[in-house]
């Protein structure tokens, strides 16, 4: 019983930070930047401060959609940062560059999870399969289910190693938006509160899988116990 009330607990929480996170950047995109830059020209013009010119800007679909991509080397704003000119968008443009200077730096806590997505891709194909089957085969074949604990596990440390990935990036960011002059007195804890926000989420969603493998780990532990 005390395992559900602990997912609960998570899923709440988590339910309680992504609407925090979604009511401030609507909040925060009301509020223009001294400068009129949009999320492109920050993003843009952060690169180029940084000496990176092998990395293109590029709009795509959705909301909270933003992400930099390693393979192609793309920053990729979603439409509503791409085009706003907003305090919200050069947060969140800043913030993805941030992981664009990462990797031109070789910061290791980046290489490193760089290194696990292939692993972590193939785990999540097959680790709630896996798991199920090792839970209703845990006295007759208990290795399914440490099986499906290396799995999850890896999924968990993909989880702690984003985190100081993402909180560099935006530290790297406020950094930058402050010596840039992007942000001013009124506008630098405005952003700084957005991407403190944002962090939260990678923070809940850590624990939440540290919780969850703690578990399926107690599982396992009770199984060999009775046989």
């Amino acid at each position: 019983m005390m395992i559900y009330v602990i997912f609960g607990v998570f899923a709440l929480i988590s339910w309680i930070v992504q609407q925090s996170l979604q009511s401030k950047f609507k909040k925060y995109s009301q509020i223009p930047i001294p400068n009129g830059m949009t999320g492109k020209d920050v993003a843009e013009r952060m690169l180029r401060e940084n000496g990176i010119y092998d990395v293109k800007v590029i709009s795509v679909e959705g909301e909270l959609t933003d992400h930099y991509n390693p393979a192609n080397k793309t920053v990729n704003l979603s439409e509503p940062v791409f085009m706003s000119n907003s305090v919200a968008a050069a947060a969140v443009a800043a913030h993805e560059c941030g992981h664009a200077v990462q990797h031109a730096t070789a910061y290791a806590p980046l290489k490193m999870r760089s290194a696990l997505v292939p692993v972590v891709s193939f785990a999540s194909n097959w680790v709630q399969w896996v798991l199920l089957g090792g839970i209703l085969l845990v006295h007759t074949f208990p290795a399914l289910l440490l099986f499906g604990i290396v799995l999850f596990a890896m999924t968990t440390l993909f989880s702690v190693i984003t985190l100081p990935v993402e909180i560099n990036a935006s530290a790297r960011a406020l950094a930058w938006l402050n010596r840039s002059g992007i942000t001013n007195v009124s506008t630098y804890e405005p952003a700084k509160d957005a991407l403190k926000t944002a962090a939260y989420t990678y923070v809940v969603a850590a624990l939440s899988s540290l919780a969850t493998l703690f578990y399926y780990i107690m599982i396992f532990m009770g199984g060999n116990r009775r046989d």
